[in-house]
């Protein structure tokens, strides 16, 4: 693994990221206990390699060759993500994504079928990060490496249980194509939903809800508000969630997090943490650790490339 991801694990490790010790973090599933940091960390690897598929040019042409508009990445976003579910309206859209207005999902998701198949769309998302990939990695899609992180990672997304999870559930149910560099993709992907439809439920359980979940998210330092105002929310919405966060005594009016906020949010990540444990103690701690030591270079190459944005509103890196 590169010292940068050592690095990224020490300090997360130091910090008792995820904040569950022993039994509170394990599963009701069978398998070894995994640690939350390296639960969590997992994630922190394998999020960017999902994720490049909403920022590459090579994807963008791809979308835009079947009538996507790529002024902004939204137009290709909202299709490119909701493919799997099949060609459902926006308003299943909006809640299987949750933080999202519905306003905004409906501006972009609602005529997309009419531009082009679910089926489509998945094929072109697949080409798109096929040529990505080959862009990023080059001579290193051949390596024996490359193949084996591909493997483990797909035995962690068959463990992913999909119950309750419509996302993972749906990309779970696409066939697994046959190069390890695809296998690798579409495992990151069946593994971030996994891991995101269970924060949704996280969300919920804390009572926030899509529009709070972002104020909430905002006063602990996750991004700026700036940023997350890109999920369409107005500045009435904001304002009007955030009173009802200041009178549950969450936020201050200032739109800083209280210590019950912030105690809230550090629930929500490690409950967040606990439901994605799943696949990783099948996994086995072993083959958990020789995944995230594979996936360091592939990760490297991802953030060296620039596509990412800086600042992200899953707040990676500052929760």
């Amino acid at each position: 693994m590169s010292q940068h991801v050592d690095k990224a694990v020490e300090g997360e490790e130091a910090e008792g990221v995820g904040g569950l010790e022993g039994a509170e973090g394990q599963e009701a599933v069978s398998g070894e206990f995994v640690e939350p940091a390296r639960v969590r960390q997992l994630w922190h690897l394998l999020e960017p390699l999902h994720a490049v598929l909403y920022y590459a040019p090579e994807v963008s042409e791809e979308a835009a060759a079947l009538g996507y508009g790529t002024s902004d990445r939204w137009p290709g976003y909202f299709p490119l993500r909701a493919a799997p579910l099949g060609p459902v309206g926006a308003g299943r859209i909006a809640s299987a994504f949750y933080s999202f207005s519905p306003r905004m999902v409906a501006r972009y998701a609602g005529p997309a079928w009419g531009t082009a198949s679910p089926q489509e769309v998945l094929a072109a998302r697949l080409r798109g990060i096929d040529r990505t990939y080959r862009t990023l990695f080059g001579d290193r899609l051949a390596d024996p490496e490359l193949a084996e992180a591909a493997a483990l990672a797909r035995r962690a997304a068959g463990a992913a249980g999909t119950a309750g999870r419509p996302l993972a559930a749906a990309n779970a149910e696409l066939p697994w194509p046959e190069a390890p560099h695809l296998q690798l993709w579409q495992a990151a992907t069946i593994l971030r939903e996994h891991r995101g439809d269970g924060h949704i439920a996280a969300l919920l359980l804390a009572d926030l809800d899509p529009v709070e979940s972002l104020v909430s998210f905002a006063a602990v330092g996750a991004a700026s508000v700036e940023r997350f105002e890109s999920r369409g929310w107005s500045g009435q919405e904001w304002s009007a969630a955030r009173a009802r966060l200041v009178a549950r005594g969450l936020v201050r009016a200032d739109g800083t997090a209280t210590e019950a906020g912030r105690a809230l949010r550090r629930d929500v990540e490690e409950h967040t943490d606990r439901l994605a444990a799943a696949p990783w103690r099948v996994l086995g701690r072993a083959d958990s650790d020789r995944l995230a030591h594979l996936l360091g270079d592939y990760w490297v190459a991802v953030l060296s490339s620039g596509l990412l944005p800086s600042e992200s509103t899953l707040g990676i890196g500052r929760v």
